[in-house]
C-alpha cells in the first residue's frame, strides 16, 4: 500500500501541515516543527510562511477511519 501525505487532525497546531509530514516521513513532530523554525529564521521568514500556506491549501486533511 503507498503512503499518502495528508494533514493531520489529531496532532495539529496550526493547520496541521508540519504533522503531516512527520507521519509521512516516519519523524517526530517536534523535530519538524524545529526544523520548520530553524529554515524559516534563515530564509527570513517570508519564504517558509509562504510555503506552509499553500501547503496548507493543497494537502487534503486525513480522512477519518
Amino acid at each position: 500500500m503507498t503512503k499518502k501525505l495528508y494533514r493531520s487532525v489529531q496532532q495539529k497546531m496550526l493547520g496541521g501541515v508540519c504533522a503531516g509530514l512527520a507521519d509521512y516521513f516516519d519523524l517526530d513532530v517536534s523535530l519538524v516543527r524545529l526544523i520548520f523554525v530553524g529554515v524559516a529564521l534563515l530564509t527570513a521568514i517570508l519564504p517558509m510562511v509562504l510555503f506552509y500556506l499553500i501547503a496548507w491549501l493543497v494537502i487534503p486533511v486525513q480522512p477519518r477511519e
